[in-house]
């Protein structure tokens, strides 16, 4: 008699290949480590313990892995070329990095930069947050949005789109706007450019969310059909929560402490009143986005990095081939 469904292992139906991080550390194979102990601690954002034990452990085994994709993707551009007989250069191999508030994005994303532009196919690599493409505070707070700052609808959608479509069709020098976590605002008038790199990765809370499907088919991009690769940083809810609790006091002691910044008045207060507010705010707006927004969306990633409680790498998962 065949078995219920639901009885059967459901690892035979998983779309990964799951490693430990010693399993994982093993396919580094020989390439040597340039990163120094002073440069990941330059890299790693605050609160974030990382090493170099864990970056020569876990990321650099993935910089190997991203190098051969990269490659791969080199050698398919050239073929076609020749086949369709065209003319002009690959465009830029994008990465996209999801995961919660206070979860690593940032800090995996700086170090893989670092590590990708030491491998000989992509001696060129920026890196770009979709903080920049904030709706302005004064448009958040006409529209009715400042509480679900970070929500998909507080971001210009319209704009990262634009931004990504020039950065695939090989633009060169495209503006992407600033942000500043210290006024908590688009910075006016400021960008960065980017000007045809190898690799972009672009990182940001909702970069794997889709939206709502056309009810006529019609064709509406999302941010993930420009990526070639996506890496989605993971993580225990709980564990998040407690991260980003301790990194809104660690702040409350530090930038917070100065009278220009946008969260001075928390500074201001006792320690269980900004406890009680920073809990507040995960869970009226951080843990709710994260449910209904950025959870969903990590079985659409190629690359799942689980981190454990003391905030390290514990668990890759590859999507199959």
């Amino acid at each position: 008699m065949n078995k219920p469904i639901n009885n059967l292992d459901t690892q035979n139906f998983s779309p990964y290949l799951i490693f430990s991080a010693a399993e994982w550390a093993d396919f580094r194979a020989d390439t040597p480590l340039t990163l120094t102990e002073e440069e990941v601690k330059r890299l790693r954002a605050l609160n974030d313990p990382i090493a170099l034990p864990e970056v020569e452990a876990i990321y650099l085994s993935l910089s190997r892995l991203l190098d051969t994709h990269v490659q791969a993707e080199q050698n398919l551009f050239a073929q076609r070329r020749e086949f369709l007989n065209l003319n002009g250069n690959k465009t830029p191999f994008v990465i996209g990095v999801a995961g919660s508030v206070a979860v690593g994005k940032s800090t995996a994303s700086r170090i893989l930069r670092e590590l990708l532009k030491r491998w000989p196919a992509s001696p060129k690599v920026e890196l770009i947050t979709t903080d920049g493409f904030l709706k302005p505070n004064a448009q958040l707070e006409k529209e009715g949005l400042m509480e679900r700052k970070g929500f998909p609808e507080s971001y210009d959608r319209a704009k990262i789109l634009d931004f990504l479509t020039k950065v695939k069709a090989g633009k060169q020098k495209i503006k992407a706007p600033l942000y500043s976590h210290f006024t908590y605002d688009i910075l006016p008038e400021q960008y960065v450019e980017v000007d045809q790199p190898d690799i972009l990765i672009f990182e940001g809370i909702n970069v794997l969310q889709v939206s709502e499907m056309p009810e006529h088919g019609d064709s509406i991009p999302f941010v993930s059909d420009f990526f070639d690769f996506s890496i989605y940083i993971d993580a225990e809810v709980q564990d998040i929560e407690h991260w980003y609790l301790e990194r809104f006091m660690q702040l409350r002691d530090t930038a917070f402490r100065d009278p220009a910044a946008y969260f001075h008045k928390f500074s201001l207060i006792s320690d269980k009143e900004a406890r009680e507010i920073a809990r507040s705010i995960w869970e009226n707006t951080n843990l709710k986005n994260l449910r209904q927004n950025i959870l969903p969306t990590r079985q659409r990633a190629d690359v799942i990095l689980h981190k454990a409680s003391n905030h390290h790498v514990n668990q890759v998962k590859l999507r199959k081939l």
